[in-house]
């Protein structure tokens, strides 16, 4: 049997947390599908083909990796790539609530969809997308919670401007 399972999020950015995971599920399924979505309620930082292209230098040396970017909703796209397991991480039990409720939607929406949870490395645990945003928006070093090419854009994107006055 050939377990697909779709890894779907907006990885703006994508940082080691996400990376662990995509490791982790490698292992475990024959094939894993990370999937770039567009569509988010979120303001992202890094367009959706930039997205796609860091995620996809990042996991190119994996065989059983594939990076989509996807619009719509994640069980439309689950459906018509017909598969039938989403992938999500847990980091802390703070995001237990909302990932139940998003499984449980999800599963309402298509009864055929069922949703595995993963827990990244204790060192990863606390690492989210919106805090490397932050810490590299206001020039902090970010190299230690994400890959090399994520930190230079996210380095590019946040040029630092021309000092002036600070009052």
């Amino acid at each position: 049997m050939n377990q697909v399972v779709l890894y779907p999020g907006t990885f703006d950015p994508l940082t080691n947390g996400h990376a662990d995971l995509v490791r982790r599920a490698a292992v475990v399924f024959d094939r894993v599908i990370v999937a770039v979505a567009g569509d988010t309620f979120k303001t992202p930082l890094f367009p959706l083909p930039l997205r796609v292209d860091l995620a996809r230098r990042i996991f190119a040396e994996m065989q059983n990796v594939e990076v989509v970017g996807f619009r719509g909703l994640t069980v439309s796209f689950a459906r018509e790539r017909n598969i039938h397991l989403i992938l999500r991480g847990l980091r802390a039990v703070s995001d237990f609530e909302f990932e139940f409720q998003l499984a449980t939607m999800n599963r309402r929406v298509d009864p055929g969809l069922e949703t595995v949870f993963l827990t990244p490395d204790e060192q990863y645990s606390f690492i989210s997308s919106s805090l490397v945003r932050e810490i590299a928006r206001l020039g902090g070093d970010v190299s230690q919670f994400v890959h090399p090419i994520v930190a230079q854009a996210l380095a590019e994107r946040h040029q630092p401007a021309e000092a002036g006055p600070t009052d």
